[in-house]
């Protein structure tokens, strides 16, 4: 069946441009740009934006359903958290398959292909957790990246589980630098950060707020010095995922300015939460325990600076949400035993857009490290993040208006708290279109389970 959709008068945002335009959707695809009144398109849906934005669905490139971790795993499943992530104006997820220590990489990527099909509102792809780097998984990856897989993430954090040592690491780096993949990196000290905690549970520290204290700022920027040297070492490209501290935005700004291919994201959280949660009361701070841990408050500006003068390119969520009745409480009496992750796949497109009415970002720049550039960056774009013809339909009509309260009462996220309870932010968004179809229309839910698809993505085009 051949449908088409014309939304007009809205306010066209892209990475590059604002334009007054009506967009005409043909088949799933966005067909043409037009300025209004320059045209006389039929169509079987009309939307009015007037007074509207319209923008290229959110890509968010760091997001874990349904991954186990210290005991339990996290409460979103694809079904709920892709949902979740529509109505939050973002239309493409890609989510961590995970190699186990022992099995091959085909065998963790065909048990998250088995969670995800069938399941997910949006579209999504993935990328490919490297636990057991060895002579197999590195084959391994040539044929990962044909089947569109092109990512790999190592860890320098979490011995005994997904920790990588300095050879595995150039091993891997040195097989990207051949096939086209990029790595991307936990970057923190975790042989170091488990002497601290230790030491720290040894003197009686049990509490949430020691859990930011042993993960210093330093040992992250030691561990992201360190991969990005082996990096060099290897001829490879080198993404650092979900940027914290001053010191860490600084190694990355200073090979930035030597012409090495490294690329940071930071994440919401960072952005706008600080220390101070991690210390709430009456073990209120286990809900914000994540890794990298929450900063000292002082540590935003420099992410901020970092954002404006693209030392930091993407903002991700690193969505891996624990309830806290019965998950988060795991820890109580024992920081290190707290599930580490947070929830944000609802929440980025809302805060960002905040930071433009606050006058930290420009609203291009909104799209650009929402949208554009983590399309770039793992091999999505034009199909994804931007508006113009031949692009999939990803759209949302967003009111830059319209004023919310977030809060886990109206949150669609299968999670019992909220990271942003009570903050009060200006813009939201009104309707969703995935490939054309409406998955949120006039604050409606309309979509369904199964309608997103796995995406194969090319290698990065950063370095083509």
């Amino acid at each position: 069946m051949s449908s088409r959709t014309v939304i007009r008068h809205g306010l066209v945002i892209t990475a590059s441009d604002e334009i007054h335009a009506d967009v005409l959707v043909e088949d799933g695809r966005i067909a043409a740009l037009a300025t209004p009144h320059a045209q006389s398109w039929t169509a079987d849906r009309v939307i009015d934006a007037t007074g509207k934005y319209v923008i290229p669905g959110g890509v968010d490139v760091h997001t874990h359903m349904e991954l186990p971790f210290g005991g339990t795993h996290a409460s979103d499943t694809f079904e709920t958290g892709t949902r979740a992530a529509a109505w939050g104006g973002t239309t493409t997820i890609v989510d961590f398959a995970v190699q186990s220590v022992g099995h091959t990489l085909r065998e963790g990527l065909d048990a998250w292909h088995a969670k995800a099909e069938g399941n997910c509102a949006i579209d999504y792809a993935f990328h490919m957790i490297v636990s057991d780097v060895n002579d197999e998984t590195l084959k391994e990856m040539d044929l990962l990246i044909e089947e569109g897989v092109t990512s790999f993430k190592q860890f320098m954090a979490y011995p005994g589980v997904f920790y990588s040592d300095d050879g595995q690491i150039l091993r891997a780096m040195q097989r990207s630098a051949e096939n086209g993949g990029l790595i991307m990196m936990h970057a923190e000290n975790g042989i170091a950060i488990d002497v601290l905690v230790q030491q720290a549970l040894a003197r009686g520290e049990t509490d949430p707020r020691h859990h930011g204290e042993v993960r210093k700022a330093l040992l992250e920027a030691e561990a992201t010095h360190r991969a990005i040297r082996l990096a060099q070492v290897a001829g490879a490209p080198l993404y650092v995922v979900h940027v914290s501290a001053t010191e860490a935005v600084a190694e990355l700004a200073r090979a930035r300015d030597e012409g090495l291919n490294v690329f940071g994201e930071t994440c919401p959280q960072y952005l706008f939460l600080s220390a101070d949660n991690l210390a709430e009361p009456d073990f209120e701070g286990a809900k914000y325990v994540c890794s990298t841990p929450l900063r000292p408050r002082e540590h935003q500006a420099s992410l901020w600076r970092a954002l404006r003068t693209n030392d930091l390119q993407v903002v991700s969520t690193d969505h891996c949400p624990f309830c806290f009745t019965g998950q988060k409480e795991l820890g109580r009496g024992d920081f290190s035993k707290i599930p580490n992750g947070l929830p944000g796949v609802e929440n980025r497109m809302d805060l960002l857009h905040q930071a433009v009415v606050d006058g930290r970002i420009p609203r291009r720049r909104w799209i650009e490290i929402a949208c554009a550039t983590p399309a770039r960056m793992f091999g999505l774009y034009p199909k994804k993040g931007t508006i113009a013809p031949g692009a999939d339909a990803d759209i949302v009509i967003y009111d830059p208006h319209a004023e919310q309260v977030m809060s886990a009462e109206t949150h669609h996220m299968n999670v019992d708290y909220s990271a942003y309870e009570g903050k009060r932010v200006t813009g939201r968004v009104e309707t969703v279109l995935s490939r054309g179809e409406p998955v949120i229309v006039q604050r409606e839910y309309t979509g369904r389970a199964g309608h997103g698809v796995f995406t194969p993505r090319s290698t990065c085009q950063y370095l083509n």
